[in-house]
């Protein structure tokens, strides 16, 4: 099935205007979702809209509110928030440009891919990327989309462009009042230089899919044996816990030692490349 497009519409830098549609980079993994069940009868729990003192209502007889003071809130009808929707805009306009470092990661939100909408506009699209690309250089815009307004960096993706969505300033914490209690000294050459021969070691190019999500492996096989058992009893499997778990003050000059000659002595595997058939 053809991917569907979140968004179509034009890029816009001063007067040239470059037909688009935008796709998500991303898709949901294998993610396991659990229901709540009534133990003793094994049928799942539903539940009712209350409000306190009067009990269960219809779905009809709620509107939303914005709570302004402890139990005071502004009713608000669905036709008043539609009326103050942002129009979804088929433009979205470049109106900066900034380095690519200049960015921090917090602000980055969502990846989506750009593809020009036709052969048409694909000229235009290639002098953009390529003028991206050469200066180095990240665009900057605003996107309309689905009643709101999102803040948009734009940069080249191979062959297309990558567009990712960012926070704007009032939804990233700064990272600083969390650290104002962390020592600021510096570490001893000697921990530092062996930290540093460790984490040298255990470099390498990044493959995400020399990961998986054990966790969701793990429930996996649990369900699977769980319901091959029929039992509703639990089974209990040993969990070896990590070294060092044992709150002892940890000698961290032997353990950098340790880990650094054990580190030597198991080199990492890297997969076999697979051959492409002619």
């Amino acid at each position: 099935m053809a991917a569907r497009a979140y968004w179509q519409g034009q890029i816009r830098l001063a007067l040239v205007s470059i037909p688009v549609e935008v796709f998500s980079a991303t898709k949901s993994g294998a993610k396991i979702s659990f229901n709540q069940i009534h133990e003793p009868s094994g049928k799942r729990v539903s539940y009712e809209k209350v409000v306190p003192g009067i009990g269960p209502i219809d779905r009809d007889e709620i509107i939303k509110g914005y709570e302004i003071s402890k139990g005071e809130y502004v009713l608000l009808e669905q036709e008043e928030i539609e009326a103050v929707k942002i129009e979804s805009r088929k433009t979205l306009e470049l109106v900066q440009f900034v380095d690519t470092c200049e960015i921090d990661p917090l602000y980055f939100e969502k990846p989506y891919y750009v593809t020009p909408k036709d052969d048409l506009a694909e000229e235009a699209f290639i002098v953009l990327r390529e003028a991206l690309r050469k200066a180095k250089k990240v665009a900057l815009g605003q996107l309309s989309v689905r009643g709101s307004e999102k803040l948009v960096a734009i940069k080249p993706c191979g062959k297309g462009l990558l567009l990712e969505t960012l926070r704007y300033a009032d939804e990233v914490r700064k990272g600083q009042s969390f650290f104002t209690d962390i020592d600021d000294s510096k570490p001893k050459k000697e921990l530092l230089d062996l930290a540093t021969t460790l984490i040298d070691q255990k470099s390498a190019p990044f493959d995400a899919s020399e990961f998986e999500d054990r966790y969701v492996e793990a429930l996996r096989k649990l369900i699977d044996k769980k319901a091959k058992s029929k039992s509703r009893k639990a089974i209990i499997e040993d969990v070896d816990e990590p070294e060092g778990s044992g709150g002892n003050v940890i000698d961290l000059m032997a353990a950098l030692k340790k880990s650094v000659g054990g580190t030597k002595s198991q080199p990492r595997e890297s997969k076999p490349k697979t051959k492409k058939r002619a």
